[in-house]
């Protein structure tokens, strides 16, 4: 199975999905806007936008800068990431398989006759309508769901509880202005600690656990936007692997692959 799949979206959980795809034989290609802010960098393919290369448990992704190369990277058994936000690359390579993974809860653009087979993850894409089938991103008892017909569950913006703490492990910008770094990912840290700075002003930890992920230093920043997570849970390895929910979500969209492969696709 070598069939090439373009997933919109390079962040935690997007990479989840790119890492199961390649990991099941398909040919991978992300598309990233050029600044990605993604928090869960240790996990996240779009880190290649900065690193030029990056390696997610065991599995490496590279940045291109054209089709030509995306083809030829993902030929010697690798991801191509390359800096497109209107994923134009679609149209050059015709790729069998889209996923739009951006998770911006709202289609920007995505359409079934983007390939044979297009799935969407998580609320704003209408099944059978905008894409041949969505997977459903709510963390509870439908997590990792293909939905055939229809919408997944509305997004809350409250996250899933860890331990107790849902809306607490977000840390967000105490300004607008530029995000600068001082603690890394996997640290420990402790409530009322800075981690980063933006223009000087501190963000600090809401409760005590490891810092699980952080925005890229550097990035501008507007005040109240999502910065950093800590997971409450303490497990350093966690930050460094691919998440329960990131699992699940692949595991749909694995399975709405397979199943419009095998199958007449929906009306």
């Amino acid at each position: 199975m070598r069939e090439l799949v373009v997933i919109k979206g390079g962040g935690d959980l997007a990479s989840g999905v790119a890492h199961r795809l390649h990991q099941a034989g398909f040919q991978v290609i992300i598309t990233e806007i050029a600044r990605p802010t993604v928090i869960r960098r240790t996990v996240a393919f779009a880190s290649a936008v900065y690193d030029n290369k990056v390696t997610v448990e065991g599995v490496t992704a590279r940045l291109v800068d054209e089709a030509a190369a995306a083809l030829a990277v993902t030929r010697q058994g690798d991801i191509a990431v390359i800096v497109d936000p209107r994923a134009e690359i679609i149209k050059a390579v015709k790729p069998e398989i889209v996923v739009d993974a951006i998770l911006a809860k709202t289609n920007l653009g995505t359409t079934k006759d983007d390939a044979s087979i297009v799935i969407a993850l998580g609320p704003g894409f209408c099944a059978g309508r905008d894409v041949h089938a969505v997977v459903e991103t709510k963390r509870g008892h439908f997590l990792g769901r293909v939905i055939w017909q229809g919408e997944a569950a509305a997004n809350t913006g409250v996250p899933g509880l860890i331990e107790g703490y849902g809306a607490e492990r977000v840390l967000r910008a105490p300004a607008d202005g530029i995000f600068q770094v001082c603690r890394a990912i996997g640290d420990l840290v402790a409530a009322g600690e800075t981690v980063a700075t933006v223009d000087g002003i501190p963000m600090k930890a809401t409760i005590n656990g490891v810092l699980r992920g952080l925005l890229h230093d550097g990035l501008q920043v507007s005040k109240g936007m999502k910065a950093g997570d800590v997971d409450p849970r303490g497990q350093r390895d966690h930050c460094f692997t691919i998440s329960d929910k990131a699992r699940a979500i692949a595991g749909g969209v694995l399975e709405a692959i397979l199943h419009l492969t095998s199958s007449p696709r929906p009306a």
